[in-house]
């Protein structure tokens, strides 16, 4: 398991309450949409500088046994009551204090799934809101809210079960890059450290995100003509993004990502986000995958970045980590005693499915 600094857990446990309050509520009161006034730097393009956050219950894909992507209210309500984050809530609940009668029956499941407990997952409260809707999925198209991946698709994001040495272990485990995927592109959202900070000059955009202190420093150009992209043959970590302002909108274009990054595109592949103010607490996110490699068909949506109080955190991944030592010792021990190593199974990008590490 992954340790936080000293400084990001008593920032999570000061902006906890906050943060989930800021959820469940409506987004900020005043105008939005086409309606509101955005604001400007004084260089006079949009203004998104600040802190902002994806926390939410919302995933990239929509579960399957889920049909609509806006949700009634009664639909919220029951898909808040079984979503595994409060399900662990009731779980914990009155199970916490520190004594040997409450730590055994916390742990009598075994649960080996379970390796941070409610109280360290900062994920929210509620599903998100986008456009004043709660969603189910960021995906809105295909129709489904499922990504329509190839079999080369599938097959490009096995989890890698060599446990011979470090450097074939997958990036988030040597803490080197996201393991939910925040970075993008697309942008993405975990169970904690869901904040981005959003910086601008004339000349770039950077954006900061909280979960490992993953960088993309995006060069503006004027317009889409003059967008041009370094060499194919020197891959980047977040991927080759350039980006320009369209109206109101700041656009990104992004190719070649890093073929050792889990990432929603091949080298072939390219996505184009959207960035517009909605309103004085909102940016509306919108983005589309574009990767016959991967995918049968392009696919993409829409994502609600909410404005934080708080700033963001230090990550300090390897603090007192001794996952990875444990991951190989745990691995030379079961050779030893001629059992094999875990099967494979599929972790796509984003990690949707394990949310986590």
């Amino acid at each position: 398991m992954k340790l936080m600094s000293r400084l990001l857990i008593a920032g999570m446990i000061l902006a906890a309450p906050a943060a989930m309050a800021q959820q469940a509520a409506a987004p900020a009161a005043g105008p939005e949409g086409a309606a509101y006034t955005k604001p400007k730097t004084h260089w006079g393009v949009p203004d998104f500088e600040g802190f902002w956050s994806t926390q939410s219950f919302t995933t990239m894909q929509r579960p399957e046994d889920v049909k609509e992507l806006v949700l009634t209210q009664q639909k919220l309500e029951d898909l808040v009551y079984h979503n595994r984050y409060s399900a662990a809530e009731r779980q914990e609940a009155g199970a916490s204090k520190l004594d040997k009668a409450s730590s055994d029956k916390l742990l009598s499941d075994k649960n080996p799934a379970r390796g941070y407990n409610r109280f360290w997952m900062d994920p929210g409260s509620t599903y998100a809101r986008v456009k004043g809707e709660f969603r189910s999925s960021w995906i809105t198209f295909p129709e489904n809210g499922r990504i329509p991946y190839t079999d080369a698709g599938i097959s490009a994001n096995v989890r890698a079960t060599n446990f011979n040495d470090y450097e074939i272990r997958p990036l988030a485990e040597r803490c080197l890059m996201s393991f939910t995927g925040s970075g993008g592109p697309v942008l993405g959202n975990g169970m904690y450290n869901n904040t981005i900070q959003i910086v601008q000059s004339p000349d770039s955009v950077m954006m900061l995100q909280e979960m490992i202190h993953d960088v993309r420093v995006i060069p503006i150009v004027k317009s889409a003509a003059e967008a041009k992209h370094a060499p194919s043959e020197i891959p980047k970590w977040g991927g080759d993004s350039v980006g320009w302002y369209e109206g109101d909108t700041l656009v990104v274009e992004t190719v070649n990502s890093h073929p050792k990054q889990r990432s929603y595109i091949s080298p072939t592949g390219k996505v184009t986000e959207r960035y517009t103010r909605w309103s004085d607490g909102q940016i509306f996110y919108e983005f589309k995958v574009e990767d016959p490699k991967l995918y049968k068909s392009a696919w993409g949506g829409e994502m609600s970045l909410n404005h934080s109080s708080e700033p963001l955190y230090e990550y300090a991944c390897h603090e007192g980590n001794y996952a990875l030592p444990g991951i190989l010792a745990g691995a030379r021990k079961l050779e030893a005693e001629g059992r094999p190593h875990p099967a494979e199974k599929p972790i796509f990008a984003g990690v949707d499915e394990a949310d986590g590490e």
